[in-house]
Order: C-alpha cells, then sequence, then structure tokens
C-alpha cells in the first residue's frame, strides 16, 4: 500500500506539507547541541518545558516504573550504600592525617618514645581501599541495574506509542506535522530514558550526600558547620542570578539555531534553484543575518553560564578560607583534631556539589516530565473505531461498489459531501474529476474507511465497510499515487512490499507490466540496488514506475490510480497507459485526473465540484452535454492557445 494522503481535498491543517515541515523540525531538534558549563542534556543551559499537569504526568510516569519496584529498590539500596562508603571515607582519611601530625609534633618536640605508627596508618588506607571499592562495586551495580529499568520503561513506552500510532486514523496525521510526531516518538522518549538513567540516581545520591555530609560537619564541628552554612546562601543566590539570565540567552541560542539549520537544509535541498534564479547573495546575506544573531546569543550565553563556576569557586573558597583559619585556631587550642578540619574541608566541598546538582535536577525533571505529558497526549489521542466482534472478511471480491446517500465534512460547520449515492459495477473503469478540492480524495478515503462518514453508506460487494474488517477492507485496494512512497532498501524490496513473499520470478514479471524492468537491469545493482530514505538515487519518473510495478505485483480486486503518470516523460506514459489498460481488465478501478486527456476511455466519469457529483456519464457522453465538464476539458487547450 503506497501513501494514502491525498494532495487535495485533504482535512485541514493539511498532511501535504508535513514531510517539509516534519522534516525540518527534526533536523533542527538533532543539530548540535549548544555547549558550555550547563549547556546540553542536562545542564542549566536546556530551555525548561513546564508540563501542564505535573502531578497527573509524574504519577502515570510512575506507572511504567511500578513493574520495576523490585531493581529499583536494588538501585535505591546500592545508590544508599555507595554513597555513604564515600561520605565515611573522609573521616577514617582525617584520622590518618591526625596520626601522622601528632607523631611528627611528638618527634620535634621530643617527647620520649614519640613516633609515627605507621602500622595504623597502613590499617587506615587497607580500610580507605577497601570503602573506596565497595563504594565503586555498589554504584556499578546501580547504574548497571538502573540502565535496564530505564530501557525496559522506555521500551514499554515505545511499544505503546507504535501500537498506538497504528490504531490512529488518518484525520490525526493530516493535522499534524511528522516532525511534530516523530519528536514525540523519539526526542521525547530519548528524553526521559536519560532522565531516568541519571537524574533518578542523582537525585538519590544528593539528598543522601546532604544529610550524610551534613551529620558528619556537626559531629566534627557545629562552628564550622555555621561558617559552612553562612557561605551556602552566597552560592545560591549567584545560581539564582545568572541561571535565568543565561537560560534566556540559551534559548534564543536554541531558536536560531533551529532557524539557521532550517535555511541551511532549505537553501542546499533547492540549491539548483537557487542558482538558476541567482539569488546566491540573498541566499548568503540571510545565512550571515542568521549566523550573527546565533552568534551573538551563543557567545553570550556561555558567557554569562561560564560566569557560574568562577564565582561559586570564589565564594566557596572564601568559605575554605574561613574554616581554615577558624579550624586552624581550634586545633592551636586543641579544640579539634588537625584531621578532622582536613575532613571538615572535604565535607564542605561535598556539600555544596550536590545542592547545585538538586537545583540542576529540578529543572530536568521538569522537562522530563513535559516529554512524558507530551507522549501521554499522543496515547490518549482518539483511535479508530474499532471493528466490531463479527466483522467479516471478503474470501472472493468481484469489486462492486456503492455510496447510499453518504455525507462527509472535516469541520463541523462546513459541509463537504451531502446525500452522494452511487453505483459502481464490478469490473468499471471510474475516472474522477473536478477542481482542486472538490472532494475527489476525499471520496477515495472514505472508500477504504480512512475517515469515517457523517451519515449513509458505502458497501462493497454488498457489505458495508463497517461490517468489514479493516485490514481485509484495505486490502481489496491497489494504489498508486503522484507522490510515491518508497522506503530506505532494494528494489526488489520495495516491488515485493505489495504482496509479502512474492518470488523472484513475480516481482520481474511485475516491473516489466509496468516497464520498469529494462531501467532497474541498466543499474548497477540490478533489483538489489538499495534506494536511500527518499528514493533521490533514482528519477521521479523511475519512482513512479516502481509504485506501478508494486501496485501490478499487489493484484487487487479495486484499483485506485491518483494522478499515475503525471510525473513520467510523455512516452514512458504512453507504455504505462497501455499497461494499466490490461491492468484494470477485469478490476474496478478508480482514477483521479487532472489532466482530463488521460480518461477519455473510461466507462464512467464522475465530475465533482464543491463535494457533490453534478454530472456523470462518458467523455462522449458528457462533451455533448456542454456542461460543467465540457468547460473543464475545453479549458485545458483554451489555456495552451493563451500561452502559445
Amino acid at each position: 500500500m503506497s501513501d494514502v494522503r491525498g494532495r487535495e481535498g485533504g482535512a485541514p491543517g493539511g498532511g501535504t506539507g508535513g514531510a517539509a515541515a516534519g522534516r525540518g523540525a527534526g533536523d533542527a531538534q538533532g543539530a548540535a547541541r549548544p555547549r558550555g558549563p550547563f549547556a546540553g542534556g542536562h545542564g542549566f543551559g536546556r530551555p525548561a518545558e513546564k508540563p501542564k499537569d505535573f502531578k497527573k504526568s509524574f504519577r502515570r510516569l510512575l506507572g511504567y516504573l511500578k513493574p520495576r519496584l523490585a531493581p529499583l529498590a536494588i538501585v535505591f539500596g546500592m545508590a544508599a550504600l555507595s554513597t555513604l562508603f564515600s561520605i565515611l571515607s573522609p573521616k577514617i582519611l582525617g584520622n590518618a592525617t591526625t596520626i601522622l601530625f601528632d607523631g611528627v609534633m611528638s618527634k620535634l618536640h621530643h617527647i620520649p618514645g614519640a613516633h609515627i605508627d605507621f602500622a595504623a596508618i597502613l590499617h587506615i588506607v587497607v580500610v580507605l581501599i577497601a570503602l573506596y571499592l565497595a563504594s565503586a562495586l555498589f554504584s556499578y551495580i546501580q547504574q548497571f541495574v538502573m540502565a535496564g529499568v530505564a530501557q525496559r520503561t522506555v521500551y514499554d513506552m515505545r511499544r505503546d506509542v507504535s501500537d498506538k500510532l497504528s490504531r490512529l486514523p488518518l484525520a490525526f496525521f493530516d493535522s499534524r506535522t511528522h516532525g511534530e510526531i516523530m519528536s514525540r516518538v523519539t526526542n521525547d522518549i530519548d528524553n526521559i530514558a536519560s532522565s531516568l538513567q541519571q537524574s533518578l540516581t542523582q537525585i538519590i545520591t544528593s539528598v543522601i550526600t546532604i544529610l550524610g555530609v551534613l551529620v558528619m560537619m556537626l559531629t566534627i564541628s557545629p562552628l564550622l558547620t555555621l561558617i559552612t552554612a553562612v557561605v551556602l546562601p552566597l552560592s545560591l543566590g549567584v545560581t539564582r542570578i545568572i541561571m535565568p539570565r543565561s537560560q534566556g540567552y540559551f534559548t534564543r541560542q536554541w531558536a536560531n539555531l533551529g532557524e539557521l539549520n532550517g535555511h541551511v537544509e532549505e537553501m542546499f535541498g533547492g540549491h539548483v534553484i537557487v542558482k538558476a534564479f541567482g539569488h546566491e547573495r540573498q541566499a548568503i546575506a540571510r545565512f550571515t543575518e542568521l549566523n550573527e544573531r546565533l552568534y551573538d546569543a551563543s557567545w553570550k550565553a556561555q558567557f554569562i553560564s561560564g560566569l557560574m563556576f568562577p564565582f561559586m569557586n570564589f565564594i566557596n573558597n572564601l568559605g575554605y578560607v574561613a574554616v581554615s583559619v577558624v579550624g586552624g585556631m581550634m586545633v592551636i587550642h586543641r579544640a579539634i583534631q588537625i584531621g578532622d578540619v582536613q575532613a571538615f574541608i572535604q565535607y564542605s566541598r561535598q556539600f555544596t556539589m550536590p545542592i547545585a546538582q538538586t537545583a540542576n535536577i529540578a529543572n530536568v525533571l521538569q522537562s522530563t516530565i513535559a516529554s512524558a505529558e507530551r507522549v501521554f497526549e499522543l496515547l490518549d489521542e482518539s483511535e479508530e473505531e474499532p471493528d466490531s466482534a463479527d466483522a467479516r472478511t471478503i474470501a472472493a471480491p468481484r469489486g462492486a461498489v456503492s455510496f447510499d446517500r453518504v455525507s462527509f465534512r472535516y469541520k463541523e460547520e462546513i459541509p463537504l459531501i451531502e446525500e452522494m449515492n452511487l453505483r459502481i459495477t464490478p469490473g468499471r473503469t471510474v475516472a474522477i474529476v473536478g477542481p482542486t478540492g472538490a472532494g475527489k480524495t476525499t471520496l477515495v478515503n472514505l472508500l477504504m474507511r480512512f475517515y469515517e462518514v457523517r451519515s449513509g453508506a458505502i458497501t462493497v460487494d454488498e457489505i458495508g465497510i463497517r461490517d468489514l474488517r479493516r485490514g481485509s477492507l484495505r486490502r481489496l485496494f491497489g494504489m498508486v499515487l503522484q507522490d510515491t512512497w518508497l522506503f530506505h532498501g532494494t528494489i526488489r524490496e520495495n516491488i515485493g512490499y505489495g504482496r509479502l513473499g512474492a518470488s523472484e520470478e513475480e516481482i520481474r514479471k511485475a516491473a516489466g507490466a509496468a516497464h520498469a524492468d529494462h531501467f532497474i537491469r541498466t543499474l548497477p545493482e540490478g533489483y538489489e540496488t538499495v534506494l536511500n530514505e527518499e528514493a533521490s538515487n533514482i528519477s521521479q519518473g523511475q519512482r513512479q514506475l516502481l509504485t506501478i510495478a508494486r501496485a501490478v505485483l499487489a493484484d487487487p480486486a479495486i484499483l485506485i490510480l491518483d494522478e499515475a503518470t503525471s510525473s513520467v516523460d510523455t512516452r514512458t506514459e504512453a507504455l504505462i497507459q497501455k499497461a494499466m489498460v490490461a491492468l484494470m481488465q477485469g478490476r474496478t478501478s478508480f482514477v483521479i485526473a487532472h489532466r482530463l486527456s488521460t480518461i477519455r476511455d473510461a466507462d464512467l466519469i464522475l465530475v465533482m465540484n464543491e463535494g457533490s457529483i453534478v454530472e456523470t456519464g462518458t467523455h462522449k457522453e458528457l462533451l455533448e452535454r456542454r456542461g460543467f465538464y465540457a468547460e473543464l476539458y475545453n479549458s485545458q487547450f483554451t489555456g495552451a492557445a493563451a500561452l502559445s
């Protein structure tokens, strides 16, 4: 099945521009990230997107974590043990310093029997090594288990999103750009994965570190703890002053980067047209303007965020000086051991870092829940009406189609198709013509149940399409559209997409019937030639031939041809027309045409205007009536004469 979206008569918001818009959005988001001390994945530089309902989305995200409570308990336990062991280390190391200091001072004062107790120091070193190894081991286990939890959680989310996308109606995709959907499926879920992997364990370790270090500092010296507590608000004040300013510039940087990427993509994608019309200077001037704006925002963002560390280090160093001076005086008065002063300085360093991390994590958590909320919005979208329990299939389809008083509108206040009646007997070729927006493609979308009719009924072989399984209904149709869709893979695989399990001989026979076999054989790898993501390594006409070959291979009961030969040259079009005549023999065929000269031999022509069938008949009959069809047909030649 090829791309089902029509070029006109589509849903408001249109799917046709989605590919381009989506590609631009995706590229902008996938571009190089701005860097700086707090830029990047989880830094302050990332613009924090706030969720609409934090509590609801947070509880729902916890629902995905609920099946993994046991591994999470292991993660929390390992994180706590790893952190506790690292907290104990400075105090024990301080004891070694005290022993060494006391031994040296005893020798300097020539105290009898004075010596340095190296045995005790060695014992402390062994204990420290054991603590550090245990801390590293617990940290490794924590990261290993948490990686499994995070990836399994987002695996479930991706599975749910994939299942959901398969159940969403075409109206959903028509009203959103591809880039917006892809952003939720990839970027938002990746953001959740990285946040679960990093931020969740950081929250645990930061909280335990703050509490544990605070307890250790108080046990060493309440006075020194008070000095550290006085310095702390200064550090937080600097953070509160610098962060909002740097975030504003980082937001501008990301916006300018996306705009610059979009311009570059657009110019390189259409570089032939740019050169043909001599717009190189305008393109370069626009690039220079965007580049200057990006430069201005980037250096300000990097500079201001770069001030964070120097200021915080300066304030922290003031605290270290105060602790060292007061601690030294306390050592002189034997109110504290020198090793405890050393340990306290290490604790004071450990104390400020998790506080800054916690502030950062709060920002990241907002972004994570916002991403989760966007994913949940997708999962909550209205789905296609499910098949009924007794839905039927058509084992031997004949291709009879009827519309009985069918009405449909995209917007409730704007009527499109009203009370349409139509009877098509099996094997007939029906051409649908009319001006842009008349409802031609909408008619086909209703027939395949991509949209549900507002009232009335559509039947295939006298069975209502609502009573048929969707999969069974859509397998009755083969489609060839003007907007070709081919995937990244070999030519053989793209043709074989029409019927899974088709043999090599059947694929080659279908290519021959579509007059594609010759050009395929001229390619270096023949049928094994790999098409890139947009199949741009073959021409537009060749792409169309492959989609026709795919439809030939599918061997459907009903054919839908939407301006299928418009992208090929005149000679190839004539060959394809012959192939189509042979293909349409014995099949009901719907041909949507803009060039009316291509449907003169149709058994029936439906002339549509503003959602209604205004005329029906053969080409000859409609010309003799001198009505709307005759005006459309003759306007082609009038326009050509006016241009000549």
